[in-house]
């Protein structure tokens, strides 16, 4: 009987697929993905995960990283397997607008905020692509959720929509527009806080103006 969850878990007598299940790991708070570490509260340790891995009930997705061969794939699947190998990244621009469901444009990269002097990480199961912050940049706006489980940093929809404008060069001016106007249509956000946002970010004016043609 593990003392933490009360279940009575012994790998000799119980078959393999009953070990770990979509249901026993949604009620152990496991999400899509998860790290050996999250299933010690389900008495599974290293040495039985890997005899589940060999057995196809667990795939190894990145180092370190597994996922349940029954799980269903989500569309934010690459996104949450990212996030969980770059944990200190930022979900940014045009992935953010994707989870905020603000405009229309799908990326095929991943769009991740990173610190100033980190490596761009290089990973298989998704392309990435990187901008660097600093200072203030790195927490304003900035909000902790999950994706399929995964701990997750994202920038909240005023921050995504003023970086889509103050860095149009990399992502086109055309895409900036549109989510600053599907923004202010569908409420994601108001005037008042993409200019409060803007002001934070150091682009009031730029903002202010993008609004106004908006307007007119």
């Amino acid at each position: 009987m593990h003392p933490w969850t009360g279940l009575m878990v012994t790998f000799s007598t119980m078959p393999p697929k009953e070990l770990l299940t979509p249901s026993k790991a949604k009620r152990a708070g496991i999400g899509t993905f998860f790290r050996p570490k999250d299933l010690e509260p389900l008495g599974i340790s290293e040495p039985i995960l890997r005899t589940l891995i060999r057995r196809g009930t667990v795939e190894k997705v990145a180092r370190g990283l597994y996922r349940l061969t029954a799980a269903e794939i989500s569309e934010h699947y690459t996104i949450a397997a990212t996030c969980a190998r770059v944990p200190q990244g930022i979900v940014c621009l045009l992935t953010a607008l994707q989870i905020h469901g603000i405009g229309t444009r799908l990326s095929p990269e991943v769009w991740l905020a990173i610190p100033h002097g980190s490596r761009s990480p290089r990973l298989t199961i998704a392309r990435v692509r990187t901008v660097k912050f600093s200072g203030s940049m790195l927490t304003t706006g900035v909000e902790r959720t999950r994706i399929d489980g995964v701990p997750t940093k994202i920038t909240n929809p005023a921050r995504t929509i003023v970086d889509c404008v103050r860095l149009s060069r990399i992502i086109d001016r055309e895409t900036a527009i549109e989510a600053m106007r599907e923004g202010l249509h569908d409420r994601h956000v108001t005037t008042n806080a993409l200019l409060r946002m803007a002001k934070a970010c150091g682009v009031f004016d730029l903002m202010r103006r993008d609004i106004e043609l908006l307007s007119s």
